[in-house]
């Protein structure tokens, strides 16, 4: 049976590694996806705005 310094360990332990977990999943999932969705958005954009500069000279 465990102690109870060494049952906080292991909850301690527990509650990190499964914290670490979400937020690797949250990051993957939603982050990830939007920063390079965000990004090929704005090199469209500045593609398209440098395409209409270059027509008006």
């Amino acid at each position: 049976m465990l102690d109870f310094s060494e049952f906080s360990g292991f909850l301690l332990f527990m509650f990190i590694f499964t914290a670490g977990f979400w937020l690797l999943i949250f990051l993957l999932t939603f982050v990830v996806p939007y920063w390079i969705g965000g990004t090929i958005m704005e090199n469209i954009k500045l593609k398209k705005e440098a395409r209409k500069a270059a027509e008006k000279k």
